[in-house]
């Protein structure tokens, strides 16, 4: 899959079916839509593509109202949209940048200057409450009128549901908020995780007796904040359990740094460097700002034991299971 900062350079602009949005989470909504892009990019012999924003359009504008807390938290980061996008087929990303410039263009300017010389799309697919160009201008009745004029076909994509309920990124962002992973599972098609390069720490975990495994988490607010039993993928042939802080460790650090810091139990090989997934399987509590690092340390201890009581009442579980069938 081929991945662009912008819209390609002249050379690289070959035709393409496409869709537009955020993506965050490429939950089931968005893999129905982007299995249509990728029948439609095979059937017509193009390329299937997507193109998405950074940072998302509501967290443009919360930024220029000077308020963050009205920004949508973040299901994803882009290495794992990226490659959930990867999974669906889709062959070109298109990461646009969205800033004052875009959100200023007019909807005429959008479909001539992004869509037809930008793109050269052929066949565009969105969902039924897409809008673009300034102050959302545009909606899909128009882009339906600008495909007829400017020779690309255009449908709207109807909202997937689970149970009823509208599948969205808010729904998921819901479900992660209230720790309930069993149905933002449901929602995105699989468990919930975040990946990301294991990276140097301050090494205070080592001097307490719980040394960390640290992921950067590079935006400001994930869906997901407090200590969690979670199971790591990647460092060996099967998952590893463990304990994981998310958050910005009000105890040892004031810097509003966002970081995700694993314990994992009974493992103590060299892992900086390696790509790792950490899935999310129960929240213990939130985070909390502890008056000295005994205190800590103690709340680690209870929260380690914690996590090897679900681990093991997991185990009997599925014991007794398999001795049923």
């Amino acid at each position: 899959m081929k991945v662009f900062r912008g819209l390609p350079n002249a050379e690289s602009r070959a035709p393409c079916a496409l869709t537009i949005g955020n993506f965050d989470g490429v939950h089931r909504g968005h893999q129905a839509l982007l299995a249509h892009v990728r029948e439609a990019a095979t059937r017509l012999g193009v390329e299937a593509a997507v193109m998405t924003f950074e940072p998302h359009p509501r967290e443009f504008f919360a930024r220029l109202a000077g308020d963050l807390s009205r920004a949508p938290t973040r299901i994803a980061n882009l290495r794992d949209k990226l490659q959930s996008l990867s999974n669906a087929g889709i062959d070109r990303v298109i990461v646009e940048h969205f800033s004052a410039h875009f959100a200023s263009m007019s909807p005429q300017d959008f479909v001539e200057k992004v869509l037809v010389e930008g793109l050269h799309v052929k066949w565009l697919m969105v969902g039924e409450d897409f809008c673009y160009g300034s102050k959302r201008a545009g909606n899909v009745a128009s882009l339906i009128e600008a495909g007829k004029k400017y020779g690309f076909h255009v449908e709207a994509m109807p909202a997937v549901t689970n149970d009823g309920v509208r599948i969205s990124s808010s729904a998921v962002r819901a479900a992660l908020a209230a720790s309930d992973f069993p149905l933002a599972a449901r929602l995105l098609g699989h468990p919930y995780a975040i990946s990301g390069h294991v990276i140097h720490g301050k090494k205070l975990g080592r001097t307490i007796g719980f040394p960390t495994m640290n992921l950067r988490i590079a935006h400001k607010r994930p869906a997901l904040s407090g200590i969690f039993v979670v199971q790591v993928h990647g460092l060996a042939d099967h998952p590893l359990p463990g304990v994981a802080s998310l958050g910005v460790r009000p105890t040892v650090e004031d810097g509003g740094r966002v970081l995700l810091e694993t314990y994992l139990f009974n493992y103590a090989e060299q892992c900086y460097g390696k790509v790792v997934r950490v899935e999310f399987l129960k929240k213990l509590r939130d985070e909390e700002k502890y008056v000295d690092l005994p205190t800590l340390t103690a709340a680690i201890d209870r929260d380690v034991q914690q996590a090897r009581q679900f681990f093991k009442e997991r185990e009997t579980l599925a014991v007794s299971a398999t001795d049923r069938i």
